[in-house]
């Protein structure tokens, strides 16, 4: 019997990785934790640094899907881990891969990689590229990508888990933190941009409900929201 521990703060991971276990593979036990409860997760929570040796003595293989913790070196050189990642190793490694795509043009897709010591970095298992288009928006180019996920999880997380799959070392890329998103987010509206650019960068902050771009009001430096809506002309 193969022990999996599946730590996700997404709901959307854990069901495509529980159906697929369910209807696909054979042998294996999963256990699911998150980080904290919420409304949608009331699974049990874990702390993967404090909980480290306990994980490493009861599971085989730790899955992290869309886990906001990062796994310390004791865990990943102690028991195999790896990541579901919602984006095209080695390209905006890190954080919210799908802002820095609209941003810059480096590519976006999902990936299933080992976990080493360094931020979305290990060996690439299994990854999917996906379009993004210049109507996306942050919302539906994640939602492109997460259905990309379920499918990799669909069709390769069987083989993964059982080691049926050669993993494709990758190379650095980029990496981009989580203050690097943050310093995106407060509008300078005294900045001179293209138009291009300026549509690019409210898009790429727009991601319903999360309210992202701001700029601060003269009157009372309140925090003013903003988002920007795309719709293509139907061809049809």
């Amino acid at each position: 019997m193969l022990n999996v521990l599946l730590i996700s703060d997404n709901l959307f991971i854990i069901r495509a990785v529980e159906l697929t276990l369910q209807s696909a593979a054979q042998g294996v036990n999963l256990n699911v934790r998150c980080s904290k409860t919420t409304e949608d997760l009331h699974f049990p929570t874990i702390n993967v640094k404090d909980d480290g040796a306990w994980i490493i003595e009861h599971f085989d293989v730790v899955i992290s899907g869309h886990c906001k913790q990062l796994f310390p070196a004791q865990l990943v050189n102690g028991t195999r881990c790896i990541n579901i990642h919602p984006g095209l190793n080695p390209h905006n490694r890190g954080w919210f891969p799908q802002v820095f795509s609209i941003l810059n043009g480096k590519p976006l897709g999902a990936t299933i990689h080992v976990i080493d010591e360094e931020l979305d970095h290990g060996p690439i298992l299994a990854q999917k590229e996906v379009p993004v288009f210049s109507w996306d928006t942050s919302l539906s180019a994640y939602q492109r990508v997460q259905e990309a996920e379920k499918k990799l999880i669909q069709d390769c997380l069987e083989d993964i888990l059982f080691s049926r799959c050669s993993a494709n070392k990758a190379s650095s890329g980029n990496v981009n933190l989580k203050r690097d998103f943050n310093a995106l987010c407060e509008l300078d509206l005294e900045e001179v941009l293209t138009m291009k650019e300026a549509i690019d960068k409210l898009r790429a902050l727009s991601h319903p409900p999360y309210n992202n771009a701001y700029f601060k009001a003269q009157e009372d430096q309140r925090k003013v929201f903003v988002s920007l809506s795309l719709e293509p002309e139907n061809n049809q």
